[in-house]
């Protein structure tokens, strides 16, 4: 039963991130993706999670994705909502 509630969760998150993406103004390459497509492209991908002294690095395989459409993709999602103001 808790398998089942903890996959359910997944896909409600995994949904969510769909639609979040949906509302950013994504490259023009990939704007018109599926849910499916984002899933398999985005999600899916095998990444090395490289710990420095002070940063972490996500290195990714370039086989879904080129590095700069991943970035524009980012960039496009920091456009969504401006950083907070430090009080």
């Amino acid at each position: 039963m808790a398998q089942n509630e903890v996959r359910l969760q997944l896909h409600a998150q995994a949904y969510n991130l769909g639609v979040f993406l949906q509302g950013a103004e994504l490259p023009e390459e990939i704007a018109d993706w599926s849910l499916t497509s984002l899933q398999a492209r985005l999600i899916k991908i095998g990444a090395r999670v490289v710990r420095h002294a002070r940063a972490i690095t996500f290195q990714l395989a370039e086989v879904a994705i080129s590095g700069d459409l991943f970035n524009s993709i980012l960039a496009a999602i920091q456009r969504l909502r401006a950083p907070p103001v430090p009080i």
